[in-house]
């Protein structure tokens, strides 16, 4: 029973130990795809240091390394609650091995001290001769037997035993000195994470300082989005007009179908597609409202969470308000850092419903239905409107800012004419 006990107790501990491992794994995983992020972001700072052209962007990048030493340093502490965790389990049956050692050992001392004095082949006859009739006596040439193995199999428990408490008891030490250098490596990260923040508030402060400087800034970038907002909005209304026709003339075919089935003679039809077709519409459910539009926005809405990102990179800034300040800036969707000439990818199926250029730049919007997802800051496209496009399709490549040799794109996503958080949608 003892031995039954050690075996499921040893069992339960490694699938344990497996799922600690697989765990461990994916958080060291993590945290170096975090150094190499911040590896890239510190070169890129540096460019733009050279340029001594104190801008948004220096800004930005240090933000997006902030957060990700943040994200770092908690995903150490997420390690070393694990890794405490598995020193007390490993402590836990270190002290359990040791205990069924000390048991193994003295039980097996007692029969080695009992077998020693019933060593001789005199004795073991008298036993078997001292039995009452043939059964017992075959009984006891049958206990003599199973003493023999069962000496021989408690050794071998007592030699496996000895052999997984070294085991364990190395495994605990490892334990121990791996949250040893993570508690380091979080102490590191922690005075990093310090002067950080302290060379963002000098930046933000001398930037808001010189206040022209700023103000141009942000005036520019006010207007550039304002601008590829507008253009967005009016492709995205222009499709919704062209829905809302389609519509129309669908109702209009399934009245006079109507009308010609029930051979009513009528002179003018009038019907629900004559409503007045207004460039104020805003509503998305018209943009689903053929079955092979509804399928296909709910395909996309099926895929939320998981989602490529449209280029390889860093996202240096997230969708919604972004304060500098006293100065506000919305950002519709995530701006991603990346590679020069990087290509850009569709996140899903669908056409493209227009290229626009502007800002010397091209922005491609591609309709899933009643959703659009929209890619702005490329170089090149290799798409152009109407086309149908498959996920993962390559459409252009990322442009580069000169004045700052930063390559950066925006990537959004829209509900009819409202943008939502790409965030949430892609992996």
């Amino acid at each position: 029973m003892r031995l039954l006990k050690l075996i499921t107790f040893t069992i339960l501990f490694l699938t344990l130990g497996s799922a600690f491992g697989q765990t461990s794994s994916a958080l060291k995983k993590r945290k170096d795809v975090i150094n190499k992020e911040i590896e890239q972001l510190k070169k890129s700072r540096s460019k733009i240091d050279k340029s001594k052209k104190l801008s948004l962007n220096q800004i930005n990048l240090l933000n997006t390394q902030i957060r990700l030493r943040e994200e770092k340093i908690g995903t150490i502490n997420t390690e070393i609650k694990m890794l405490d965790t598995k020193i007390i389990s490993n402590t836990t049956e270190v002290r359990t091995l040791q205990s069924n050692l000390n048991k193994l050992k003295a039980e097996y001392a007692k029969m080695i001290v009992f077998a020693f004095k019933n060593k001789g082949a005199y004795h073991k006859l008298m036993f078997l001769f001292a039995a009452k009739d043939f059964n017992q006596a075959y009984m006891r040439l049958k206990y003599i037997q199973q003493s023999g193995k069962f000496r021989k199999k408690q050794a071998n428990t007592i030699q496996n035993t000895q052999s997984t408490l070294k085991k364990e008891i190395s495994i605990l030490d490892l334990n121990k000195r791996e949250k040893s250098n993570l508690l380091m490596d979080q102490i590191t990260e922690k005075q990093t994470l310090g002067k950080d923040k302290v060379q963002q508030s000098k930046i933000l402060n001398t930037l808001t300082k010189q206040d022209k400087n700023l103000q141009q800034q942000l005036s520019k970038k006010q207007k550039e989005a304002a601008a590829l907002n507008n253009a967005i909005q009016a492709a995205i209304q222009k499709e919704i007009l062209a829905e809302q026709k389609k519509a129309a003339e669908r109702e209009r075919l399934a009245a006079e179908a109507k009308a010609k089935a029930n051979k009513t003679k009528t002179t003018t039809l009038v019907s629900e597609p004559t409503k007045k077709i207004t460039s104020e519409a805003k509503g998305s459910s018209i943009l689903a409202s053929s079955p092979a539009d509804a399928k296909l926005s709910s395909s996309f809405l099926g895929s939320r969470g998981r989602l490529q990102k449209p280029a390889k990179g860093i996202i240096t800034q997230g969708f919604g308000q972004h304060k500098y300040n006293n100065i506000t800036i919305f950002n519709p969707g995530i701006t991603i850092k990346t590679d020069p000439d990087a290509t850009v990818s569709a996140v899903y199926g669908g056409k493209v419903s227009k290229v626009i250029f502007l800002v010397n730049s091209y922005t491609v919007i591609i309709r899933h239905g009643e959703y659009f997802s929209i890619y702005s800051k490329l170089k090149n496209v290799s798409v152009s409107g109407g086309q149908e496009v498959q996920a993962r399709q390559s459409i252009g490549s990322v442009a580069t800012d000169q004045s700052e040799g930063l390559t950066e794109m925006q990537f959004q996503i829209w509900k009819g004419g409202t943008p939502v958080n790409p965030s949430s949608w892609i992996q």
